[in-house]
This record gives structure tokens, C-alpha cells and sequence, in this order.
């Protein structure tokens, strides 16, 4: 099943990029994150971050802190 089956009006979608080797690093933050967001891996280093609306202001805290940390792209929502 594909990720975006799973993504509904209330939730919101970033698509990132990290350097492969980042991407268990990533996906552990989320976890101790209490469960921020869910990750979805598309390939090597492309993930899609994806939460509930309420939650979309800490998630975007977290990019901006990995956009930092990991020189990160960032595409715009996949709504």
C-alpha cells in the first residue's frame, strides 16, 4: 500500500531529504519523539514525514532543528 493511501486532510505530509547513512539517525529522533510523526521511507535518502494536523507546529520545530543538523532539503506539504 502507498504511503499517501494513508495520509488524510487531517494530517500534514513533508518530504525530506537526508544523506542515507541519516536515515535510521532520523527515524530514532522520531521515536523518542513519542511518536511525533510517522516516517516513510521512498528511497535511500527521500523520506515523507507525516502527522495529525495538531501536531503540525512541533513537527515543523523538528525539520527546522534537522534542517540544521543535517544541511536537510525540505519540499513543501504532499497534500
Amino acid at each position: 500500500m502507498p504511503f499517501e493511501a494513508l495520509i488524510d486532510a487531517d494530517m500534514v505530509a513533508y518530504s525530506i531529504r537526508v544523506p542515507a547513512p541519516d536515515v535510521v539517525f532520523v527515524k530514532g529522533l522520531l521515536e523518542a519523539s513519542e511518536g511525533l510523526a510517522a516516517v516513510f521511507a521512498v528511497k535511500g535518502g527521500d523520506l515523507v514525514l507525516a502527522a495529525p494536523r495538531s501536531q503540525d507546529a512541533e513537527l515543523r520545530q523538528f525539520i527546522a532543528e534537522l534542517r540544521i543538523e543535517l544541511n536537510l532539503e525540505v519540499e513543501p506539504n504532499v497534500e
